[in-house]
């Protein structure tokens, strides 16, 4: 048995009105879809991650994203086989950023994503667009069906 099911048992239950457990996963009738990034980002373009994020999220937003996060690395562990920082190949150097998307379905995020990169704010030669600050050959992504949510 898995050391989490008791504490997803407690905290993934769905509350009554009087605020009894149903006994049942929290698990939102709208289920949401979630584009996830992990990147090595040069630690000194943090700022420049920053710009380039703020620029590019809002179009998210603007296509139909719900919620748009940037996790800047500060607790990244090297793995004994494997980890975040080997996925996406950082050196000393850099910083692994971990970033998603979150759409209200996937039809919702299939949309958005194809008149995102139809954008031509996409084009790194449109004036206005900041650079990109990291290599985005070494990006990981995906795009996630949620099958779980748990919420207080």
């Amino acid at each position: 048995m898995s050391i989490w099911l008791p504490v997803i048992r407690r905290w993934g239950t769905r509350r009554t009105q009087a605020g009894a457990p149903t006994g049942q996963l929290n698990r939102s009738e709208d289920i949401s879809y979630i584009d996830g990034f992990v990147i090595a980002v040069p630690t000194a373009n943090k700022q420049k991650f920053i710009e380039h994020a703020r620029h590019f999220d809002a179009m998210f937003i603007e296509l139909g994203a719900i919620r748009v996060i940037e996790g800047w690395g500060d607790d990244v562990p090297d793995g004994k086989v494997t980890d975040f920082r080997r996925a996406v190949q950082a050196t000393a150097e850099e910083t692994v950023a971990f970033s998603w998307v979150e759409w209200p379905d996937k039809a919702t995020r299939d949309a958005g994503m194809k008149k995102m990169m139809e954008d031509p704010r996409m084009d790194p030669s449109t004036p206005g667009n900041p650079p990109m600050p990291f290599d985005g050959k070494r990006m990981i992504f995906g795009g996630f069906e949620q099958v779980v949510e748990v919420k207080v």
